[in-house]
């Protein structure tokens, strides 16, 4: 797998490439100018078209490209082990509203899918949160009774289709997976059809918060709009400090065939092992995607070709007859309270709405997201939307050791980092790249692999921490907020908006 990780990204790339939006090139005038064009993003665009609203979706990138693009595409509402958190931190009919917002996003999805007729691999398939140790068995029967106590069809089992042992199993059945790009593509196939203006390779560089609202794009082109909303994954702007909240998290994915006869038969998750997350895709007619997940970690921190040949491993060691194909990476955002944020963009906000940290759960969460959003923005009764809002301080309060946490590791890679010796630049071989020591400075480099250097600032542009290099990626990380750059410094992943400065040796 190590010779060979390389050779293909995200099998829902691969298989749904798509056609180009055009980057925007005039000033427009809208109803709701969505930024970001991921599930957040195309859900709450695409509500919003069907109650009547003008939209714009303004991508920095392309459509369903980012991190929807590199997920694991399971529709499910279980989240893990977060019920029985749920119930203790929210209460009882805060876990109901949890559960019955996500049951009803996974509808939802089934829905839109049969009225746009878009052939997305829906399958229905069975959750698990499973462990293989007896340690966690009485956490997983209070999360079993706290999901059921939620409305959930949720049992505690002790026999999955994994071909090892468990100690026992939440499982929740009835959930769904599927092909988010085909999905999400047929969701801008139609938005484009009903007269939305959808635009790739458009990053939004600027907000005013007025009435109406206007955003300035690196195109040079103006959009005004009576209501913003930004799902940029991890939000551009921060004026709502809801980087405070947010903890990025980087989750590596191989996948390969195997004989259908070895389908577990299920989605499974487990908090163990650094996580690992099980599930399968269709192929053909004799063999099916096995798709694992695991060795989340920090960006910018550790040695990312070694954790892929760990989940490698893992995969081969379990399905010893998977020929892996693909690996890709993807990346999430953890609240610090568990709940993802989602309604105004902060508390003197009128106009402007945000939607972010989905904690690895972005599928349902996304669409979720756009059904709240929708309400919010029409006027209509939602009975969850207090729940998710980012103004909340209750919880924010009662969970702040996590809060607390997350500014330490901050703090402590905003000092710690710059401390750390940087190697000569001598040391540098071909296809790496380090922060290392020029003339007394410290710069990010990487030598390509016909030796050229390719220097820029460590300091990410965001708030200042020093970038590490992925070498599994070639790109430049931040450990504070999740930022991500390529070799030359240009924007990957936000919450940055400007490159790395490019420096000369």
């Amino acid at each position: 797998m190590a010779e060979n990780r390389h050779v293909k990204g995200s099998y829902w790339l691969e298989t749904a490439p798509g056609g180009p939006q055009p980057p925007l090139t005039e000033d427009l005038d809208v109803d709701v100018a969505v930024i970001g064009a991921g599930i957040a993003g195309l859900s709450t665009a695409w509500e919003l078209m069907r109650a009547g609203r003008r939209v714009a979706v303004l991508e920095a990138g392309q459509v369903a490209a980012g991190v929807t693009g590199h997920t694991t595409a399971k529709l499910t509402v279980l989240h893990t082990l977060i019920y029985d958190k749920l119930r203790r931190t929210r209460g009882p009919e805060g876990a109901r509203l949890y559960a019955r917002s996500q049951s009803e996003a996974v509808e939802r999805a089934g829905e839109i899918a049969d009225e746009l007729g878009v052939d997305c691999d829906w399958e229905r398939r069975s959750a698990y949160t499973y462990a293989g140790e007896a340690g966690r068995v009485e956490e997983l029967r209070a999360e079993a009774a706290a999901a059921r106590e939620a409305g959930l069809s949720a049992s505690f089992v002790t026999e999955t289709g994994l071909p090892f042992p468990v100690a026992g199993a939440v499982r929740v059945t009835d959930q769904a997976q599927f092909h988010p790009r085909k999905y999400l593509l047929a969701l801008v196939e139609d938005l484009v059809a009903a007269g939305a203006a959808v635009h790739e390779h458009t990053a939004v560089i600027g907000l005013d918060e007025g009435e109406p609202c206007r955003l300035s794009t690196d195109t040079g082109a103006t959009v005004t709009a009576r209501d913003v909303v930004v799902a940029t994954h991890y939000p551009i702007f921060d004026r709502s400090l809801l980087f405070t909240r947010l903890s990025p998290r980087r989750e590596l994915v191989v996948a390969g065939t195997i004989d259908r006869a070895q389908d577990p038969d299920g989605m499974y998750i487990t908090p163990d092992e650094g996580t690992r997350s099980v599930r399968t895709a269709p192929w053909d007619g004799d063999r099916r995607l096995l798709i694992v997940t695991g060795e989340h970690f920090t960006p910018g921190t550790g040695d990312t070709r070694t954790r892929f040949d760990h989940l490698a491993a893992w995969a081969t060691r379990h399905f010893p007859d998977v020929d892996l194909t693909h690996a890709w990476a993807t990346q999430d955002n953890d609240p610090t309270d568990t709940v993802p944020l989602v309604g105004p963009l902060h508390p003197g906000a009128r106009h402007t709405y945000v939607a972010t940290g989905f904690g690895g759960w972005g599928m349902s969460g996304g669409i979720m997201a756009g059904r709240l959003l929708r309400a919010l923005l029409t006027g209509e009764e939602c009975a969850w939307s207090e729940l998710y809002d980012p103004r909340r301080l209750r919880s924010t309060v009662r969970e702040a050791p996590a809060f607390l946490k997350h500014q330490a590791q901050v703090a402590r890679h905003f000092v710690g980092d710059r401390l750390r010796p940087a190697p000569p630049l001598e040391s540098l071989p071909p296809g790496e790249g380090a922060v290392v020591r020029v003339n007394g400075d410290r710069l990010a480099v990487y030598r390509d692999d016909e030796g050229a250097l390719h220097a820029v600032s460590p300091r990410c542009t965001h708030m200042g921490c020093l970038v590490s290099f992925n070498g599994a990626e070639d790109a430049w990380e931040c450990p504070c907020h999740g930022s991500r750059f390529d070799t030359n410094g240009k924007v990957i992943q936000g919450p940055a908006t400007k490159p790395l400065e490019r420096r000369d040796i």
